[in-house]
């Protein structure tokens, strides 16, 4: 005959352990489908390695918490871009130059693609640097 279990004790708010547990989810949220829309999403969560929930849950999440742009970032984010590919390009054009090469077509894309995934954020960045006063070393102009 197996002993009884006894639960664990109750754990106080304040303990450390609490941080570690996971959050209990409660409540659903629910659509229909096709069966075929069915097929796509199931396909996308295991190509991403999760369960539909886990994959639906992320990407909802995700979505309500990205914050509409504002036209003063996006702006920014161009000049953003814009500066970093000049200076980039100046840069590489100059280092095959004194190579004796020619800038590739392919470094040129390279260089763009960059700009391009990374203008946002320096945009954002730029600006609350500009909104908090601070220079980007972080002292008081």
């Amino acid at each position: 005959m197996s002993t009884p279990r006894i639960p664990a004790p109750l754990q106080s708010p304040a303990s450390p352990k609490d941080e570690a547990r996971p959050v209990l989810r409660a409540k659903t949220i629910a659509t229909r489908v096709t069966p075929e829309e069915l097929a796509e999403v199931e396909n996308a969560a295991e190509g991403a390695g999760k369960t539909v929930a886990e994959w639906l849950r992320e990407l909802a999440l995700k979505a309500a918490r990205q914050r509409p742009a504002d036209p003063t970032e996006l702006v920014l984010a161009e000049v953003s871009a814009l500066r970093y590919m000049l200076l980039n390009l100046f840069h590489a054009t100059a280092q095959a130059n004194a190579e004796g090469k020619h800038l590739l077509p392919d470094s040129v894309v390279k260089i763009r693609d960059q700009a391009n995934l990374r203008k946002l954020a320096d945009a954002r960045k730029l600006l609350a640097e500009f909104l908090s006063q601070e220079g980007p070393d972080g002292g008081k102009q």
